[in-house]
This record gives structure tokens, C-alpha cells and sequence, in this order.
């Protein structure tokens, strides 16, 4: 097998502690948010740098994406993308309690993603006793060059990639959006070694 890719064992171990932090950063989120939020049940795949391209490209209707890179203890990177659709993006304001023109528009998506981000990696990070730092998050144009053209410049290699896709819908107002993590080749073996720690002590 690949030095890259999870064995069975791990990949059950990675979506039990995401799903595990997604129930608690569901609860997080609604409390602060006051509304309840619900999180799909992520998906969890290998990707070469074509196969992300494409899929960043397939978001239908995207009208744009905040980028906000995090990193934590033992070598556990990666880049998060909040992806919005044109239909939610005048929801925001009503979902953080902000008045009329308090904030720009890209300032709340800005805000909301930086909000979705943190809440649910913290927690992911707590689970396996790390501690996440995070970038200033970015909003991109979506136009897939632009995506390209930004993921290139980080300072490490997307030629493969874990990619985790987590769903947010906001039923009380009609608000959804997909963050994708991506977690880069060079970052793939630190996270194994954590997760066959976990096994070990079960």
C-alpha cells in the first residue's frame, strides 16, 4: 500500500473522529449562532492535483471561496475552503445578527468562515490531543485559475491530497455551504502515525 494512502483501520479511525467533532461543533456552532446547525456526513478521499482541480470546478453555482491554512503539533497541516453559493451570500448578515451595511459583504464571508473553520478543527484537534493554529483567512475568486493559482502558492506540494468534505446547513435560514480540507502528501504520514497511535490504545 502507499505510503499515502489509509488502511482500513485508519480511514474508520479519521471519520469517527471527525464525525465525533462535528456532532460537538454542531452543538458549538448553534449555541453561539443560536440555531441549530447541521453537518453531512463528511466524505474522505485520496486526490491528485487534476482530480482536485476538478472537483473545486464542479461547485455549482460558487460565487466564492475563503482559504484559511492551519497547522498544529507533529507536522499536521493543511488548507481549509469554505466554498458559498450566490443564493446564500445574502444570509450571512441575518445569521450573525448584523445590521443593514454594518460589514461588507466580503467581510462577513470573511467572518463566517473563519467562525466555521476554527470551531470545528479546534475540536477535531482536542480529539487528538493537538492544538491548531490558523493563517488569516483569504477570500479567492472563484474562477477555477484563480483556485489553481492559489493553491500553488503554498509552501507545500498539492500533487496528492486527503480531501474532507463537510457540508453546513443553517435550516432557519436557508444558508448552506462545503468546507473542504485539504491536508497535503507531506502531512498524510504525521497524521497516520497519530491515528495508529489512537489504535493502539483501543
Amino acid at each position: 500500500m502507499s505510503e499515502f494512502h489509509l488502511t482500513e483501520d485508519q480511514q474508520d479511525c479519521l471519520e469517527e473522529l471527525i464525525n465525533i467533532a462535528m456532532g460537538q461543533a454542531s452543538d458549538q456552532l448553534a449555541r453561539y449562532l443560536d440555531t441549530f446547525v447541521y453537518l453531512k456526513v463528511p466524505s474522505i478521499e485520496s486526490v491528485d492535483a487534476k482530480e482536485l482541480m476538478q472537483t473545486l470546478s464542479q461547485q455549482e453555482n460558487t460565487m466564492a471561496v475563503v482559504s484559511q491554512g492551519f497547522f498544529g503539533y507533529e507536522g499536521i497541516r493543511g488548507e481549509a475552503l469554505l466554498v458559498y453559493q450566490e443564493e446564500d451570500s445574502g444570509r450571512i448578515a441575518d445569521l450573525l445578527g448584523y445590521e443593514p451595511d454594518e460589514l461588507s459583504q466580503d467581510e462577513q464571508l470573511i467572518d463566517i468562515s473563519s467562525i466555521l473553520t476554527t470551531t470545528f478543527l479546534n475540536v477535531f484537534a482536542r480529539q487528538i490531543d493537538n492544538q491548531m493554529s490558523y493563517n488569516a483567512p483569504k477570500l479567492l475568486p472563484s474562477a477555477k485559475d484563480n483556485l489553481s493559482e492559489h493553491l500553488q502558492q503554498m509552501p507545500f506540494s498539492w500533487d496528492l491530497a486527503l480531501k474532507v468534505n463537510i457540508n453546513y446547513q443553517v435550516t432557519d435560514y436557508s444558508f448552506n455551504c462545503n468546507m473542504i480540507l485539504l491536508i497535503p502528501e507531506t502531512a498524510i504520514t504525521n497524521i497516520k502515525h497519530v491515528l495508529d497511535r489512537i489504535l493502539a490504545e483501543f
